[in-house]
């Protein structure tokens, strides 16, 4: 009866040892059935090709990863605020994320510039191997720390067009006293160049390049600039695009919003930005590839390449302007020497790999 007693004691007792409640970090390392109910805030149009359609395709990648349990309502420019207004609503927590490119808030720190593109810098292959393996990434969250932001890399659209203009540019003269959309960097560059930078969000280019406002916009590339119809209120389209050779675009996330989620709905989140980028990426190939081909069959579109006398002229000016900017900037300085040690490491690789194999292709 006794070895009965003890024997239904230990069962009894494993019963309850099966039962009861796990470990605290067990508890915290289980996924939830909590439900979150976001909006995202961003500076494109709604639906607009390649940069609206990336937000909504983030959007899916978090929603179906997270079996619904994160719902994001999308919120395009001007639809709950307007876009250069996305940043301090995510700092603030009126939005929980928002999407756009970093350097549109080089008001609030110069040194965001470098996190979407800065000219004559990374390409897209580039700026994403130094945000994810050359430290890039763990700088940005330190420059955004201030503002109650978490930042992640969620597109990227390739190198771009140098833009559209009313008149051709044959040297550096042409820039003089010429009005033109250019923020960022970029803008800086130009208006020591002779050139007025005019900085205009998305819903605003083609109304003032259209009435002369401006004389000149550069915007992306011809997928997007055909989208928003600047082939009908510029002729010369002109190339590279030394001003935005890779940018990024980001993906913000208001620090209390972040901190609430559980490990797994975090690590979706980072999932979906990053897969997000390979997405983007790819549809603005395609879609550039086409949309130019469309372009060059209207007889209203000259296409053109800057001078290579133009081009020189302003990489100087380019990285005396950064110097000038690290120079005064400690946080600035300590961002640029990590990007410039980055790109001159990834020159030689750059130079006997793609930039060698695109050379010989068409031979």
């Amino acid at each position: 009866m006794k070895r009965r007693d003890f024997l239904g004691g230990l069962s009894s007792g494993a019963a309850l040892a099966a039962c009861s409640p796990q470990t605290q970090e067990e508890n915290e390392n289980r996924p939830t059935t909590q439900r979150f109910s976001w909006k995202i805030v961003t500076t494109w149009l709604p639906n607009f090709p390649g940069l609206g359609t990336g937000v909504n395709t983030l959007v899916r990648y978090i929603q179906e990863m997270s079996g619904g349990r994160i719902e994001i309502t999308v919120y395009g420019a001007g639809e709950l605020v307007p876009a250069t207004e996305v940043f301090d609503t995510v700092s603030m927590g009126n939005a929980e994320m928002g999407h756009g490119p970093a350097y549109y808030w080089r008001g609030k720190s110069e040194a965001a510039q470098f996190f979407t593109t800065i000219p004559f810098g990374l390409n897209a292959h580039e700026q994403n191997a130094w945000l994810y393996y050359g430290g890039g990434l763990e700088l940005w969250r330190e420059v955004y720390e201030p503002f109650n932001l978490v930042p992640f890399p969620a597109g990227n659209t390739g190198v771009q067009m140098g833009g559209w203009f009313n008149k051709p540019i044959e040297s550096v003269a042409d820039l003089r006293g010429l009005k033109m959309r250019m923020p960022g960097i970029a803008g800086e560059v130009l208006r020591r160049a002779g050139g007025i930078p005019v900085f205009l969000s998305q819903p605003e280019i083609y109304t003032a390049l259209q009435t002369g406002v401006i004389d000149a916009a550069e915007w992306v590339s011809p997928y997007n600039d055909r989208g928003l119809g600047l082939h009908q209120v510029a002729r010369y389209y002109y190339y590279p695009g030394w001003q935005e050779p890779g940018p990024t675009l980001e993906c913000i996330v208001n620090r209390e919003a972040w901190n609430s989620l559980p490990e797994d709905l975090q690590a979706i989140v980072r999932v979906a930005c990053q897969a997000t980028v390979v997405d983007m990426t790819s549809e603005f190939m395609a879609g550039n590839a086409t949309a130019l081909e469309a372009l060059r069959s209207e007889e209203s579109v000259e296409l053109r390449k800057f001078p290579d006398d133009v081009l020189a002229r302003l990489k100087v000016i380019t990285f005396e302007v950064i110097e000038e900017m690290a120079a005064k900037d400690e946080l600035v300085a300590k961002v640029w020497t990590s990007y410039r040690d980055f790109m001159e490491r990834s020159q030689g690789w750059q130079e006997i790999s793609e930039q060698a194999y695109l050379s010989t292709r068409n031979l």
